[in-house]
């Protein structure tokens, strides 16, 4: 059975006494992996190794940095399949969604490779006398990640090549749940050609994140995982000097008001509610039915609910696979459990599911409740599975009140057919990531993905212009190289 080992300076470290943890396929049950967990002064050697390799790094020419970054998306490229396999049999997503997952992934190295132009300062000539300012962007040091289970590809994608394009050195810390495809990843960069010590992987758990975010000669940390983790790693992380930019969980509304395309509407609440078991933090967990158009819906939803196709990832004609643990899948069911005591109407029950031949599997079926009011457990939380909520809103007012009033803002959406409504709810909802007629409004590469309130912690978002705001340090500079004497000047400076 593969090992999985800490990859520092370049070089896999193998310890047989470290302790050791288990990967499984949560499709069947069994074991796949064992990953060797590491200890403190392991993740110390990890920052260390970054520590040396940053001054030659920092210092090389961006275009340089983008040359192995071009190669490195090539050998991405051809990777993919390989991937994405890893991914569906870690995770357990099915093979299309992987693959996709993949590809969102590669779009932020595509962005990366301009990254020298967004490099550039600013010059002001003359401000003063024979005075000039300009403004330089310097890289912030070492960095770390620490990412989440559901994306193993994509959210170290979102993190690493933006801070190692910016002149960062990199010590990323994946789950231990399902860190195949990361060590993959980062050995992909490694074969392009980067130097040892830019980019260091650390497999660990807790312990190893605690040493990590507290390292003195740590800058920067990323984080994406459960609001309270992501709260108190920003917390640590900023009682220690660093700057920190960490995003946490969500419970995402989708309103759908009277004169929506109620077909498209259904569509879009399957893919987004069921999709990846519903292990997204843009999942779309809640759909506000508004005026009298929650009765339709829920007729248009059950049937597709109940015919959700679960299975394996490697079954293409699975639609949805299983929940990454059995813990989680427990959990999960645990929350039905509760929706169902708390009087919410559950229309459809995916709790139980069994697969022939897979009765190993962490398998679930959709769930759909109706009648979801604002106080119940399963409305206030996140879930983090293929649960769906129906809420009933009177009129677009309280919908919109909805929305505003929930603790998480990362994501929402509203479908409708009337641009004055859409216009009002953009400008409206307290979230920092909005959907018209889309119901996952994830951006592109190049702009910035992050949410507001109890969802993100920190200044910037992920990737786009945020993302090179984050891993980089503005200097601005004020200078004078006439050789006209001034004199000595005893008062605030002013130009003139």
């Amino acid at each position: 059975m593969q090992t999985l080992y800490s990859l520092i300076g370049g070089k896999s470290v193998s310890d047989s006494g470290q302790r050791r943890g288990k990967i499984f396929n949560p499709a069947t049950g069994a074991q796949v992996r064992e990953v060797a967990l590491a200890s403190k002064s392991e993740a110390l050697d990890a920052v260390a190794a970054a520590a040396a390799a940053l001054p030659a790094w920092a210092s090389t020419p961006p275009m340089r940095r983008m040359r192995i970054m071009n190669d490195a998306l090539s050998l991405l490229n051809k990777a993919r399949p390989e991937l994405a396999k890893m991914i569906s049999e870690e995770h357990g997503k099915v093979l299309s969604d992987a693959d996709g997952e993949v590809q969102r992934g590669l779009e932020v190295v595509e962005f990366c490779l301009g990254i020298p132009h967004l490099l550039k300062g600013e010059f002001s000539e003359n401000v003063g006398t024979s005075i000039d300012v300009f403004s330089i962007r310097q890289p912030v040091g070492v960095c770390v990640g620490i990412t989440p289970f559901n994306f193993p590809v994509m959210v170290p994608l979102w993190m690493f090549p933006v801070a190692i394009a910016c002149g960062n050195t990199f010590v990323l810390k994946p789950s231990e749940k399902d860190s195949g495809s990361t060590q993959r990843l980062v050995e992909i960069f490694h074969e392009a050609g980067l130097p040892a010590g830019v980019l260091n992987l650390v497999q660990g758990d807790r312990e190893a994140v605690e040493t990590l975010i507290t390292a003195p000669e740590v800058g920067a940390v990323s984080f994406v995982g459960s609001t309270p983790i992501a709260k108190s790693i920003y917390t640590t992380a900023a009682a220690h000097g660093k700057r920190c930019q960490a995003l946490g969980g969500a419970k995402n509304h989708m309103l759908i008001m009277p004169d929506a395309d109620l077909d498209a509407a259904v569509d879009a609440l399957m893919g987004a509610g069921y999709g990846s078991a519903g292990e997204r933090c843009m999942a779309i967990s809640v759909a506000v039915a508004v005026g009298d158009v929650g009765d339709k819906l829920v007729e248009k939803l059950a049937p597709r609910v109940r015919a959700l196709k679960v299975g394996p990832g490697n079954d293409p004609q699975a639609e949805m696979g299983p929940l990454v643990t059995r813990e989680h899948a427990d959990k999960v069911s645990s929350y039905v459990d509760q929706g169902v005591k708390e009087g919410a109407e559950l229309v459809v029950d995916g709790r139980g599911l069994k697969l022939q031949g897979y009765e190993g599997g962490y398998f679930m079926g959709g769930t759909l409740f109706d009648k979801v009011k604002p106080d119940m457990t399963i409305y206030k939380e996140e879930i983090f599975g293929p649960v769906l909520s129906v809420v009933r809103a009177k009129d677009f007012g309280e919908g919109l009140n909805l929305v505003n009033s929930h603790q998480f803002g990362n994501g929402t959406a509203i479908f409708t057919q009337d641009g004055r409504v859409a216009r009002s709810f953009l400008n409206a909802c307290n979230i920092g990531m909005v959907g018209v007629n889309v119901p996952i409004p994830v951006p592109v590469a190049y702009h910035t993905f992050g949410g507001w309130k109890q969802s993100a912690f920190g200044d910037n978002g992920m990737h786009g212009p945020q993302g090179i705001n984050f891993y980089t340090k503005l200097k601005t500079v004020t200078a004078r190289w006439a050789g006209n004497a001034v004199g000595a000047e005893f008062t605030m400076p002013v130009l003139r």
